[in-house]
């Protein structure tokens, strides 16, 4: 006897932030969705996103806040639907929020509101849900799509997969993404963490590991790229949103350079008071945590007096504080990753409509893309975009 088949006009992988836009946008020109995820509920990473609030968007948004092989792809999403469409859609559903440092949007009362948001949207559509779903196989015969699953089979003739990156696998991200799209003989960029805390070597662990808890503003930069935010000691590495968003930037064995104290003329302050008898290690905790300089500042130069110090002491004095050496020894890994570097080829997709250029009907959007954003809102306005432009074409 032939088993039963869910057939529907478009088939969504992934109930995330990029897969519920476009499951929106297409059910509104008439399209039957269905989508399929593999953990327990919708927008599982909307729900922690922003520590609960939902840092949604950015106001400052810039294709240059992005990274990806194909630096241009992002062009195109970003300008047809901006985080004004999105901040215009929060405002018709009467959500409030609130802008935080540097341009970040968070809800006010909880990231619930904008996962209700899309529920309650596509519940008016009678888009189908089926969760706890794990794919099995995809395949394409003549101009359909059939996806088996634990959940049956699925026929479609568009097929998007907006299945998320690596990031934070306890909360369900897979490679299903990935494996759909090798399928399709289509290149993928080998992923690696990204916005994710940096390890340190073990001689900086030495040294650093007691500083655990300690945040400073600072200016941390990496091959010709900087940011200016705290950074957070921990016992493992360097976090805070400085550090994290190095991390995108930061090559496997190279070095960063922290300006503890990129606001203040730390030479001209040692030179208003070269005559004075104040401890070094005492005048710098005058700007900096005292443990941070007494872990800085090698011992016997710590302890000398102002009025001693010789032209070489200062030297090392301004190169330690204004432009310290930390070669990490790798990072955190996917467990702490806000998001993923790497991923499908956006050079095989078109960056108009999301499809695959060689596959008609096969979509991909969000982090599930070789597009990875800076902390603060945009890699949640990338999955919206990118989402809303399957949405008008699957």
């Amino acid at each position: 006897m032939k088993k039963n088949i869910n057939i529907a006009d478009i088939i969504i992988i992934g109930a995330g932030a990029s897969g519920l836009m476009c499951a929106l946008q297409a059910s509104k020109r008439g399209k039957k969705v269905i989508i399929l995820d593999h953990n327990k509920i919708a927008g599982a990473k909307i729900l922690v996103s922003g520590g609960g609030k939902c840092n949604f968007t950015n106001k400052n948004l810039d294709p240059e806040n992005y990274i990806s092989t194909n630096p241009h792809f992002v062009k195109s999403a970003l300008s047809r639907f901006s985080q004004n469409d999105f901040i215009s859609m929060v405002e018709g559903h009467r959500i409030k929020y609130e802008e935080r440092n540097l341009g970040q949007l968070f809800l006010k009362k909880s990231a619930k509101e904008i996962l209700d948001l899309f529920l309650n949207e596509l519940k008016k559509y009678k888009t189908q849900f089926f969760f706890e779903t794990k794919i099995n196989s995809v395949r394409k015969i003549k101009d359909f799509f059939i996806v088996k699953s634990d959940s049956g089979s699925f026929k479609s003739k568009s097929l998007v997969v907006a299945s998320g990156g690596m990031a934070a696998p306890q909360i369900g991200a897979s490679s299903i993404g990935y494996e759909i799209a090798d399928n399709f003989g289509i290149d993928i960029i080998k992923p690696f963490p990204g916005l994710v805390p940096l390890a340190f070597s073990p001689e900086d662990k030495k040294k650093f590991s007691l500083l655990s808890g300690i945040a400073v503003n600072a200016i941390v930069k990496t091959n010709k790229i900087s940011f200016k935010e705290n950074i957070l000691f921990t016992h493992k590495g360097i976090s805070g949103p400085a550090g994290l968003q190095i991390s995108l930037y930061l090559k496997p064995g190279n070095s960063l350079f922290i300006d503890f104290l990129p606001d203040k003329n730390i030479e001209g302050e040692i030179k208003k008071d070269n005559q004075s008898n104040k401890i070094v290690k005492n005048f710098i905790s005058q700007f900096l945590p005292k443990n941070l300089v007494e872990a800085m500042i090698e011992k016997n130069l710590a302890a000398k007096r102002l009025k001693s110090l010789t032209a070489g002491d200062i030297v090392s004095i301004l190169n330690t504080i204004h432009n310290l050496e930390i070669k990490p020894s790798g990072n955190l890994g996917f467990k702490k990753a806000e998001t993923t570097i790497g991923g499908i080829d956006c050079n095989q997709i078109s960056s108009k409509t999301m499809e695959a250029l060689n596959v008609k009907g096969l979509y991909f959007t969000g982090e599930v893309l070789d597009v990875a954003g800076w902390l603060g809102g945009y890699n949640l306005q990338w999955a919206w975009s990118s989402g809303w432009c399957a949405g008008q074409y699957a």
